[in-house]
């Protein structure tokens, strides 16, 4: 009989698996070479996926879940006398910071969804970070549709704005646009 997964383990194994991931890439990744650069048997992630795609989708929602997490412990993100702007410069400072590898790969997974080299579960990725993101603008004062388009555009931006700093290295020009990115967010979604 096999021994049931213990979701606490699971966990610790995704977590190790995402800074594997964060360290080598996702692009062509097996069970086996994963489990190798974890220093483990490939049973060890059988045991808790069932498949290279459920791993994958597993990541993608652990992603999200720490994504969250970071966003929600940034200094205003319920504080509606916090403009966004002040929470968009603080996240892109972690996310080029401490989280740099973290966002290497959430850039590369985005890459790799856009030219269809990723199940289609990847796109609950970005609607996901979209709704989430939309709910700090509702408190602002957004009605909910405006709100998600705002934090589609914004998201959008963001993460071009990043792309476009990890791929040229001119953080000058990177950062003069995440400036204008910021008073756009700042006109259009002003604290109550």
């Amino acid at each position: 009989m096999a021994r049931k997964a213990d979701p606490a383990r699971r966990r610790e194994v995704l977590d190790a698996v995402i800074e594997q991931l964060a360290d080598t890439g996702i692009s062509g990744f097996t069970l086996r070479g994963l489990a190798q650069g974890l220093g483990q048997s490939t049973r060890v992630l059988t045991h808790h996926f069932t498949d290279r795609e459920d791993l994958l989708s597993a990541v993608l929602a652990r992603l999200d879940e720490r994504q969250h997490q970071s966003l929600l412990a940034t200094k205003g993100w319920e504080d509606t006398a916090v403009p966004v702007s002040d929470i968009v410069r603080a996240s892109w400072r972690r996310n080029l910071g401490p989280e740099l590898p973290m966002t290497r790969l959430i850039r590369e997974i985005e890459g790799l969804a856009s030219a269809g080299r990723l199940p289609a579960s990847s796109a609950g990725f970005l609607r996901g970070r979209a709704e989430f993101v939309a709910s700090c603008l509702t408190l602002r004062g957004s009605s909910p549709d405006r709100a998600l388009s705002l934090a589609t555009l914004l998201n959008a931006s963001f993460a071009g704005l990043e792309a476009d700093y990890l791929t040229t290295g001119d953080l000058g020009r990177a950062e003069a646009g995440l400036d204008l990115l910021c008073e756009w967010i700042d006109s259009t979604a002003t604290p109550r």
